[in-house]
């Protein structure tokens, strides 16, 4: 039975590559274009998306994937821009796997999506239209939605942040670096609440960067986590950010009050802060054998073979905040 199931999904993928209206180009830039294109993309994902994420099938039962809403609805929730949703769906579609499957619910009840030959220019409008209009919805995804995750999918603007006239350095940096940590940690339990710890490794391997990115977009600064003992590479300090790490582990120890460093030059803000950790932290960037359990031992180790974050109790100050943005006016 699970090998006719199989053959019945592939026969179904297979069809629907073959569908498709052909499109004619339009003057760049031009009104014309534009409609084309929302008509393009809402057309490609009929065709060939709702063959398998129908919203009209009432029965979940009868389902043999999430409804398209669903998707749209995940992946807003956790890149915030135009840009990273539409290149988070692009490159999931082009290569399916388990470590960049988001939907991990979905995945467990109706098993990984299989690999389609889409062309990418289809797949990305597709993405566009699915981020830039309001598609349909079966009548029970609306509260099933705001049950599991509030109303993010229903109130999320598309614009980028707008930090109110008056604020001073400090509080923009402050917002910058909290906001951030916010989206990084809500994502981060919700996927040791859903999947464990050894997922959550995965995740910060994998949609850390992104998150971060989504964020920096929206805030129009250059965000960073650095530290002196990196998980990897890219987390490295610099000599300036080395010598700030010092600083604040010295302040965290003595149990002071902590305040950022800002440095202004050229227009531009220079904010650093330090991440301190806490129990939650030591799960990955513990003791191994004592805080950090052998089989997340063992994905560290896969994934970061040059790991250098170990070894932190709480209260520690395992990097800092390192962000770049334009000084406020009054400022400069």
């Amino acid at each position: 039975m699970k090998y006719l199931f199989i053959s019945f999904w592939f026969v179904v993928l297979l069809f629907s590559c073959k569908q498709g209206p052909k499109t004619t180009e339009a003057e760049p830039g031009s009104v014309a274009q534009l409609t084309t294109s929302s008509e393009v993309g809402k057309k490609l994902m009929e065709t060939k998306c709702y063959l398998c994420h129908n919203p009209s099938i009432g029965d979940n039962n009868q389902r043999i994937a999430p409804p398209m809403i669903a998707v749209k609805a995940r992946y807003l929730d956790t890149y915030g821009d135009r840009e990273s949703f539409v290149k988070g769906i692009v490159e999931f579609v082009k290569a399916p796997s388990k470590e960049k499957a988001m939907m991990w619910g979905a995945v467990r009840r109706y098993g990984l999506m299989p690999s389609q030959q889409f062309p990418e220019d289809e797949i990305r409008k597709i993405a566009e239209y699915i981020f830039d209009y309001q598609i349909e919805e079966p009548e029970w995804f609306r509260a099933h939605w705001m049950d599991r995750r509030g109303d993010s999918l229903y109130n999320k603007g598309k614009k980028p942040v707008v930090v109110p006239e008056g604020q001073s350095s400090r509080e923009m940096g402050m917002k910058f670096a909290q906001e951030t940590q916010k989206v990084l940690g809500k994502n981060l339990m919700g996927t040791i609440q859903d999947k464990g710890v050894e997922e959550a490794v995965a995740f910060c391997n994998e949609r850390a960067y992104p998150l971060t990115d989504s964020m920096a977009t929206n805030f129009n600064a250059r965000i960073k986590r650095v530290s002196d003992k990196p998980r990897s590479p890219k987390n490295a300090a610099n000599a300036s950010e080395l010598a700030y790490i010092e600083t604040f582990k010295k302040e965290v120890a003595a149990g002071g009050s902590v305040e950022p460093i800002l440095k202004e030059e050229n227009g531009k803000v220079y904010f650093y802060y330090p991440i301190v950790t806490n129990s939650m932290c030591l799960n990955c960037h513990g003791t191994p054998g004592k805080t950090i359990q052998p089989n997340v031992a063992q994905h560290l180790s896969r994934l970061y073979p040059d790991d250098m974050a170990l070894g932190y109790n709480e209260n520690e100050v395992r990097g800092i905040w390192s962000i770049v943005f334009d000084a406020p006016e009054d400022s400069k």
